[in-house]
């Protein structure tokens, strides 16, 4: 017998150890286990959640005409729902990066195991990825390619598209992605590019912002260069055609198209100028509706303000005409002191027109238009008079108070009636003798409206002035000194106030917010126009006698073709000076205020002008200025007033009243100690002195319903512009000595 073949035994146990069915039985295995492996990866690997650049939004603010004023946060992002977004455009942003989006499970097997293995094998990074995975990479991953993210991305899709319907994939894939120009989101890349809302892009447009995603900074038109344009127009007629292929845009539409060419880029609005101001004071509004300060930070807002455009630049014309080109401010330290401040109002909605907070909120940061830290001195006195009208107040001899009831206007003289001490100078220690309550609104005469807020009560004052829109505090006391508006406010304060009076009495609450949207809810504005809080006729009364400050009083500055009711007010060591003043239909409050770079109150005598710088000077004439642009020039408007009474008879003046400015004053503002001692005037402050000699001198005998009408003050004593070149009868301020330790404001 011959010896068996090693070779065919050798063959037969090679065959025998790698034979189909254990090779195939191998495959299987290692296919379980891959599966196996697989799933425990499908069950381990979490849906996490959303990273926090995916969820940051900026929030828009726009004037009340739609444009643009500003926005806030780290990503310009503002996320907007499938609905607002034209189907043709959504079709688009599917043509170009996944056609088979609506029938896939959310990953490309194929593809993202290409992209992979490229990555590992240093082959270059690929894409590869569904709409689906590149939703997970935006929203729940980072941006880092490497094989572990790309097989939590393949994982977490397949979780996600059996979760989410295609229609929140796809909103979620076209709000998180990156456009260039800074732009995150659909709606910010729809704004950077065309300057329009994602709800009003054409087909074309949208082909483009689609076809932006595989190259955002080498496909932006206005920067690429040759090839790049190109490339980008290439990818453009790709994702229309992908369009037409899948049934999405019909042949016929897709043959007349043209490249949509984009805008060139604009600089994102920022926080410089006025809009740092505006911005602050409608997050605060926001607040007091509710609104979290947190909420406000998240962002996605879109905020819509009542600021219109065109006044807003008005009012900043305005001071910087009127202000600002007369200033040295790095050159002259007395002129860096000066800080100005306005708001302007629609009396019948309540609306915040214009704002104006200062030179910048990048460069003074608190905004002039709403710090309450200053006093608005003689600007209150009106309220003093709507008062005493609202309450049928009578002076101390039993006569009604109103625009004909005669006070004595000497400087200095003791308040009658007042456990509290008080006797405040007049501008220049200027005594004026028996004078009517409407020449001393013209003149702002210290000396008459501290009386009167005895004679009607400076709790009932106080109770008027609350009700009209001043804020309540510790620094508004129950005291003859509030009549010449010791307390603080702010330029807002008085608009809303004022803006009150021009409304016949029905209360204005200032509002700067029309509508805040937000995806999750919407607030509206709040409600501006509230319930009448004092008489038609006690609003009324104050607004006539506004006019005469105005027409010839310490108000001429702001006079102009329109019907105008103001006044002026100039505070302790002229530390604020101030205009406040309307039309039928805008009110406006400007202010002048004195500040070191420390941030310390300090006088404004000597610094826009030699002297003080008084209300009826600089600010009437921003007022002036700004409400003659404001209204196109001019208004025929008139005031429709009921007011009782007719023409006041105007006493003659005394003919030799005391000129001499006594020394400044340096204390602050403060309340005297109730007196145990009663006044020692006998006689009562309102009663018109003895006759003299001089039969001409001798005021009527009062009636006990006063008249209203304004009369023609004697130009002898109060000519429109003093002869010093300051401004006539505006009194008190820094130009009266204090009485029992009380200041002198005007």
């Amino acid at each position: 017998m011959g010896r068996p073949d090693t070779g065919k035994a050798k063959k037969s146990g090679i065959r025998r150890l790698f034979s189909w069915k254990k090779l195939l039985g191998t495959f299987i295995v290692c296919c379980l286990l891959g599966m196996g492996a697989l799933y425990v990866v499908y069950l381990m690997v979490p849906v996490p959640t959303a990273n926090a650049e995916a969820t940051m939004q900026s929030n828009i603010y726009k004037y009340a005409n739609g444009k643009i004023l500003g926005r806030t946060g780290e990503v310009n992002r503002e996320i907007v729902g499938l609905d607002k977004i034209p189907e043709q455009v959504q079709k688009a942003f599917v043509a170009a990066e996944n056609k088979s989006f609506y029938k896939d499970n959310g990953v490309d097997i194929k593809g993202t195991t290409r992209a992979a293995w490229s990555t590992v094998t240093g082959k270059g990074k690929q894409g590869g990825s569904t709409i689906t995975q590149q939703y997970v990479k935006n929203y729940y991953l980072s941006q880092d390619q490497t094989a572990t993210r790309k097989l939590k991305e393949m994982v977490i899709a397949l979780k996600v598209d059996q979760n989410m319907s295609k229609n929140e994939i796809l909103a979620g894939y076209m709000n998180t992605s990156y456009y260039g120009r800074s732009a995150y989101g659909v709606q910010a890349a729809a704004r950077s590019y065309y300057g329009v809302d994602a709800s009003r892009l054409t087909t074309a447009q949208g082909a483009y912002l689609a076809s932006l995603l595989q190259a955002p900074n080498q496909y932006d038109w206005t920067s690429a260069n040759a090839t790049g344009r190109k490339l980008v127009e290439e990818r453009w007629n790709y994702v229309l055609d992908n369009m037409v292929e899948e049934g999405w845009l019909p042949a016929s539409e897709r043959a007349g198209m043209k490249f949509p060419v984009p805008q060139k880029p604009k600089p994102l609005p920022g926080m410089e100028g006025q809009t740092g101001y505006i911005v602050e004071a409608a997050n605060q509004e926001l607040m007091r509706q509710g609104v979290s300060e947190e909420d406000i930070k998240a962002g996605g807002w879109t905020i819509t303000l009542t600021i219109d455009e065109k006044k807003q630049k008005d009012l900043v014309k305005a001071v910087d005409e009127q202000l600002e080109s007369k200033l040295d401010r790095k050159g002259n330290k007395k002129h860096a002191v000066v800080q100005a401040g306005a708001t302007s109002v629609d009396p019948k909605t309540g609306a915040v027109v214009a704002m104006y907070g200062g030179v910048g909120a990048t460069e003074h940061w608190i905004s002039n238009a709403t710090r309450r830290d200053y006093q608005p001195a003689s600007t209150f006195k009106p309220l003093v008079l709507a008062s005493a009208v609202e309450n049928h107040a009578k002076t101390q001899d039993g006569r009604h108070i109103g625009l004909g009831t005669i006070y004595d206007g000497t400087s200095g003289r003791d308040v009658v009636g007042s456990d509290i001490p008080f006797s405040p100078e007049n501008e220049d220690d200027r005594s004026y003798g028996p004078v009517t309550v409407q020449r001393a609104t013209n003149s702002s005469i210290n000396s008459v409206y501290a009386q009167m807020i005895v004679d009607v009560g400076p709790d009932k004052v106080k109770k008027t002035a609350l009700a009209l829109g001043m804020k309540d505090g510790k620094d508004f006391p129950e005291a003859p000194a509030i009549s010449l508006g010791v307390m603080n406010a702010s330029t807002l304060d008085m608009a809303g106030v004022y803006a009150t009076l021009d409304n016949h009495g029905k209360r204005v609450s200032p509002t700067l917010v029309k509508s805040a949207q937000h995806k999750d809810r919407t607030v509206r504005g709040a409600d501006a126009i509230g319930d009448q809080v004092i008489t038609r006729e006690a609003a009324d009364t104050a607004t006539k006698a506004m006019t005469g400050v105005v027409r010839s009083g310490s108000g001429t500055r702001a006079a102009g073709d329109y019907a105008a009711a103001g006044k002026t007010g100039t505070s302790e060591n002229n530390r604020s000076a101030w205009f406040v003043g309307y039309t039928p239909e805008l009110v406006t409050a400007v202010g002048l205020f004195g500040e070191d770079a420390k941030g310390n109150q300090v006088t404004l005598t000597n610094t826009i002008n030699p002297g003080r710088a008084n209300g009826g000077r600089t600010p009437a004439k921003i007022w002036g200025d700004y409400t003659t642009r404001a209204l196109n020039g001019g208004s025929d408007a008139t005031f429709d007033l009921e007011t009782e009474g007719t023409d006041p008879v105007e006493p003659a003046p005394d003919p030799t009243p005391t000129t001499e400015a006594p020394e400044e004053p340096t204390e602050e503002p403060t309340t005297a100690t109730p007196s145990t001692t009663p006044p020692t005037t006998s006689d009562p402050v309102t009663t018109p002195p003895a006759p003299t000699t001089d039969p001409v001198t001798t005021p009527p005998e009062p009636t006990e319903e006063p008249t209203t009408d304004e009369p023609s003050p004697p130009p002898s004593i109060d000519p429109p512009d003093g002869g010093d070149g300051t401004d006539p009868g505006e009194s008190g301020g820094d130009t009266g000595k204090p009485r029992n330790g009380l200041p002198v404001p005007r």
